[in-house]
């Protein structure tokens, strides 16, 4: 089968959404089919071979965040020569609804076409105002797909209709080993006894709802009780912006790492003690969640729907409540102390991902292709204009 993935989001700054599509991508091929993927890049990108650029992007706001997308004369071009050159025999478009280029492919194409929803949000004026001009695109979906139940809700509640639950996938092999960040021990060491030990974070640490400064308060808690504690973060960010937040005293035990490849990303996971994930909200299932688990890292996070469904209501993983950095303090402190806890909840987390390896997920998204082009003709390029 031949399938043409839509990325709304720019390749050049990495995300959850194009992590899940380059992951698609990867299984999607080893299951033998043929794979593009069209996305909004720098030209001079270095990008897979199966991945080709629809032209720059712009930072928009966008679900509470600052979202790089694509949308315009250029951006609408690209897409059409690539739905025109590409033959299709299905063409998947992720965030349809996302003024970018899902939205562009719904316009330029015709036949089967598949579209996967991953954002969650309580209330959008914005998408609520701008619902019966989508209608057009998003009319052309013949299979829907939501990452999570509060994705699907989203989706019913925004733009009506309904969607398959398929969640996002993990490549767990890929995170189960791994050596630690050169100066970190890892859970392979001794146990931090009192003092020590070591908590992690992987987001974008300028963006507010990933949580990063309630972290750093209970850092400053924590810290000052454990002299021996550090604390590691990664991801996009300006590293001189979160250490000025921290307290002179502490800032000599926050390491700042930027953004990280993906062989250190997975290094990250296998060097603290405790990763944390102290998002606000916004979030419709928590891959990272997903790859800290993979990695068996024991997990204390946001007692945010998302998180609480991905870690099974504490099973796997310890919750502490949204925003509060004394409770995420306390709960960290208790976590360090107490190893059998660590090792279970390590166990349970590494349990729990297989639900959501990518050798069963794209599995599941395949057999949605299956339904959409039994019998139907391949995607063709749309006479509508775009």
């Amino acid at each position: 089968m031949k399938v043409g993935l839509v990325c709304p989001y720019t390749w050049d700054v990495p995300g959850g959404v194009q992590q899940h599509i380059g992951d698609l991508a990867e299984a999607l091929l080893a299951l033998g089919h043929e794979v593009s993927v069209i996305t909004p890049a720098d030209d001079d990108a270095d990008l897979p071979p199966y991945v080709v650029s629809a032209g720059r992007a712009v930072p928009v706001p966008y679900n509470g965040s600052v979202a790089r997308l694509a949308f315009g004369f250029l951006s609408a071009g690209r897409v059409r020569r690539w739905i025109r050159d590409g033959g299709f025999d299905v063409l998947h478009v992720h965030e349809p609804a996302a003024p970018s280029l899902g939205l562009l492919a719904c316009w330029a194409a015709d036949g089967p076409i598949v579209g996967t929803f991953h954002a969650s949000y309580e209330r959008s004026r914005a998408l609520s105002v701008t619902a019966p001009i989508l209608q057009s695109a998003l009319e052309k979906i013949t299979g829907r797909i939501a990452v999570s139940e509060a994705a699907r809700t989203t989706l019913v509640e925004h733009l009506g209709g309904d969607a398959v639950l398929i969640p996002n996938g993990v490549a767990t092999e890929r995170y189960a080993m791994a050596e630690p960040l050169p100066g970190w021990r890892g859970r392979a060491g001794p146990p931090p006894g009192g003092d020590g030990g070591a908590l992690g974070f992987l987001g974008r640490m300028d963006e507010p709802r990933k949580g990063l400064p309630v972290l750093l308060r209970a850092f400053e808690i924590i810290g000052r009780l454990r002299p021996g504690l550090r604390l590691l973060l990664a991801g996009p960010g300006d590293a001189a912006e979160v250490l000025a937040r921290v307290p002179s005293d502490l800032r000599d035990r926050v390491v700042v790492l930027g953004l990280v490849s993906e062989e250190d990303k997975v290094r990250a996971y296998h060097s603290v003690d405790v990763f944390v994930a102290p998002n606000l909200g916004g979030e419709s299932f928590g891959i990272v969640l997903a790859e800290a688990m993979a990695a068996g890292a024991p997990i204390l996070a946001s007692d945010i729907e998302a998180f609480d469904r991905v870690l099974r209501g504490g099973r796997a993983g310890a919750l502490f409540p949204v925003g509060d950095h004394e409770a995420l303090a306390a709960a960290a402190g208790a976590l360090l102390d107490d190893a059998a806890r660590r090792k279970q909840l390590s166990a349970e987390a590494r349990a729990a991902v297989r639900a959501y390896d990518w050798s069963s997920v794209a599995r599941d998204v395949v057999r949605v292709y299956e339904t959409v082009t039994g019998g139907r003709v391949r995607v063709v390029e749309s006479g509508l204009g775009a």
